[in-house]
């Protein structure tokens, strides 16, 4: 005797019946409730061979929509940090230049400027300038005794006083020679301050390297404007082997010509 079995109401939604639900008591589904219902659907849509897509949830849809501006914003902010980096890296040479310039700059105000050997250039100039004055003005008198003297053994007969005389010249002509000693002691002076002077010069070329080199410094320079008036613009002190603008000496005679 065969046993009939009862078929429950999911065995009938299986088969491609479907299911009624029950209406909840108090008129409202439950989240709960939801979710079983749904969940009992794609059941029944993959065991039917059906694709199914369960119903969109307005909450994930809020949440994805978040996600995005915050991966947006990350993406801002990335592109923001490599800028300052980029930035930091830039202000870090700027940094380390003036820091080397202001090196530079101690080393020429303690060693030149405002050190002992400034002080000895002034006075290495000063002795230069009071040395020659006084050798130029030893030779002038010694070149007027000569030539007083040549004009009086010129005109004496007797040996005594020609002999006297010339004495004289030889004398002053020792005289002369001797003045001419300031010239080895003024090269060695002016030897020294040009040491200053190329040691001055090194060190702001360094600085001018620090920052770009020659041709960059000339783009921030202004131009030199010549302020002299009158004579003295026309002024420009003696001429030094390869200067142009100046006139030679055949130059003037050709005026009087």
């Amino acid at each position: 005797m065969s046993v009939h079995r009862k078929r429950f109401r999911i065995e009938e939604a299986f088969r491609g019946a479907d299911m009624q639900m029950p209406a909840p008591a108090d008129g409202e589904v439950g989240p709960m409730h939801r979710e079983i219902m749904n969940e009992l659907r794609a059941i029944r849509a993959q065991m039917a061979g059906e694709a199914y897509t369960p119903p969109a949830n307005p909450a994930d849809a809020a949440t994805s929509s978040e996600v995005d501006s915050a991966h947006a914003l990350l993406q801002t902010y990335r592109a923001q940090i490599e800028q300052c980096e980029k930035l930091k890296v830039e202000l870090d040479l700027i940094c380390d230049a003036i820091n080397r310039t202001k090196r530079e700059i101690a080393v020429l105000h303690g060693n030149s400027f405002n050190g002992e050997e400034m002080a000895k250039v002034n006075g290495e100039l000063g002795a230069v300038v009071g040395g020659t004055e006084q050798a130029t003005q030893q030779i002038l008198e010694a070149a007027e005794s000569i030539d007083q003297a040549a004009s009086a053994l010129v005109k004496v007969n007797s040996p005594d006083q020609q002999k006297v005389l010339s004495e004289e010249i030889q004398e002053r002509v020792v005289s002369i020679f001797e003045a001419c000693n300031f010239q080895d002691l003024t090269g060695q002076r002016i030897n020294k301050v040009m040491t200053t002077m190329k040691f001055i010069e090194n060190h702001i070329t360094v600085m001018m390297d620090i920052w770009g080199g020659v041709d960059a410094i000339k783009a921030h320079a202004p131009l030199i404007a010549d302020t002299r008036e009158g004579d003295a613009k026309l002024l420009n002190g003696p001429k030094i082997e390869g200067d142009v603008g100046h006139a030679s000496q055949d130059d003037i005679d050709a005026l009087f010509d």
